[in-house]
């Protein structure tokens, strides 16, 4: 007799497997010198923070979104899926961009709130930054508090405005994390889609985590829409520095 795992249980765990499946692959890639936009010797030196510590507070995070998850799965019905009439494909896409939408607007300016604050800057925002140096699975590594405004608030309510059901937000959250961990992979890869598709991805985020670039590019994980209209797009450049690249405000 087989296991049958509910779409509830699949949006809720799916996307955890799937963060650190596609991390491994970039700890992996980042052996190779020329893909790093930071030295390994940069990453030692500037992160102030443990390996070992990032990963408990992942975990943290990720306990925190599987509950809220399960309730929200609960309240709105979606906890054992009744048998529908299945979404046309357009429908589907429709409920992506709605939801990108949604999740993008949430967390510009959330995100942007915490650097403005010193408070919530100091206290709360800056466990985030203690990675001067990103890294694929230190995409989630925030102060708790953070985690649930900004990330798992976030996702309940581009899952709640884009109508979407449970099956869909399993193939949604999955992308959704994908992006995100993409963005702090710290690495430049060449012909990498979400290099070419998207103008927000690792070298666009790696800027915002330097010190020169905190007050810009606060957009994510999707577009840089916000980032435009309110004047803190900061357009960079990759120039290769030694044995790699590095992001770097663009020269006119």
């Amino acid at each position: 007799m087989g296991f049958v795992f509910s779409d509830q249980m699949l949006g809720t765990f799916v996307p955890i497997v799937v963060y650190w499946l596609y991390s491994g692959i970039y700890i992996l890639l980042g052996s190779f010198e020329n893909y790093r936009l930071h030295s390994k010797e940069d990453e030692l030196e500037k992160n102030v923070v443990p390996k070992s510590t990032v990963v408990r507070g992942v975990l943290l995070q990720q306990t925190i979104q599987a509950v809220v998850a399960i309730l929200l799965f609960k309240v709105t019905g979606n906890d054992g899926e009744v048998a529908t009439a299945p979404k046309s494909w357009l429908t589907i896409v429709l409920q992506f961009i709605v939801a990108m939408l949604v999740l993008d607007t949430w967390q510009y300016f959330i995100h942007r709130y915490m650097h403005q604050n010193k408070f919530l800057y100091k206290h709360i925002h800056s466990h985030h930054h203690r990675l001067v140096v990103p890294f694929a699975f230190g995409a989630l590594y925030n102060h708790p508090l953070e985690g649930l405004l900004l990330d798992t608030i976030g996702g309940a309510l581009s899952f709640l405005v884009s109508g979407m059901s449970s099956r869909v937000s399993i193939f949604f959250f999955s992308f959704a994390t994908i992006k995100t961990v993409d963005d702090h992979c710290g690495l430049w890869i060449p012909g990498n889609p979400f290099h070419v598709f998207f103008r927000n991805n690792s070298a666009y985020h790696d800027f915002h985590h330097q010190l020169y670039g905190s007050k810009y590019n606060f957009s994510q994980p999707f577009f840089v829409m916000w980032d435009r209209i309110f004047g803190t797009y900061m357009p960079y450049s990759e120039k290769r520095a030694g044995a790699g690249s590095e992001a770097r405000v663009k020269e006119d």
